[in-house]
């Protein structure tokens, strides 16, 4: 695509906004900034620019920064056929958000001590090209699938290459 320079924001709804942001302010540590909405019509433009119920109401959004990397437009809407349960990594539009931090039991004890949900113990990667890995999934409280990644040391794959997938670790790789 002409002119592409990288991910602005990652969009999701979320069921309570104020819940969302306070989860996500005060427990991943990101930083708030404006906040939009309501917005609704009365003819088909949610329909037609979003491919949403002509009725839906976008009730509030808030954008937010975490750390280095993608922001975050966090999205409460109400629509007549609006789907109340989060989808699984396997269904279709299946989706989680992965935090890189430097010290993976350090984050997932910081985790269990706000009462977050971890699922598992984390994964260690000791084979194949993301050798190097460990990973684990946690649920926010509303129950949307994250992931904590961690690879101080690179990965398997970087190894004589001399372009990598970018991280926020080493934005500069």
């Amino acid at each position: 695509m002409p002119g592409l320079r990288g991910t602005e924001h990652i969009g999701f709804t979320v069921p309570n906004l104020d819940e969302a942001v306070d989860f996500f302010v005060k427990v991943i540590g990101c930083e708030p900034f404006y906040e939009l909405g309501p917005f609704q019509s009365d003819d088909d433009w949610m329909q037609t620019q979003l491919n949403l119920h002509p009725r839906a109401v976008m009730k509030r959004l808030k954008f937010l920064r975490c750390g280095n990397g993608s922001n975050f437009e966090i999205f409460e809407y109400s629509a007549p056929d609006q789907r109340l349960e989060q989808p699984r990594n396997s269904d279709i539009g299946g989706h989680h958000l992965a935090f890189y931090v430097d010290d993976i039991n350090e984050a997932i004890a910081y985790l269990k001590e706000n009462d977050i949900r971890v699922l598992g113990e984390p994964v260690v990667r000791e084979e194949g090209p993301s050798a190097g890995q460990t990973w684990v999934y946690f649920l926010t409280p509303w129950g949307m699938q994250m992931e904590l990644v961690s690879y101080p040391n690179g990965k398997a794959y970087e190894q004589g290459q001399n372009r990598l997938l970018w991280h926020p670790a080493s934005p500069g790789k």
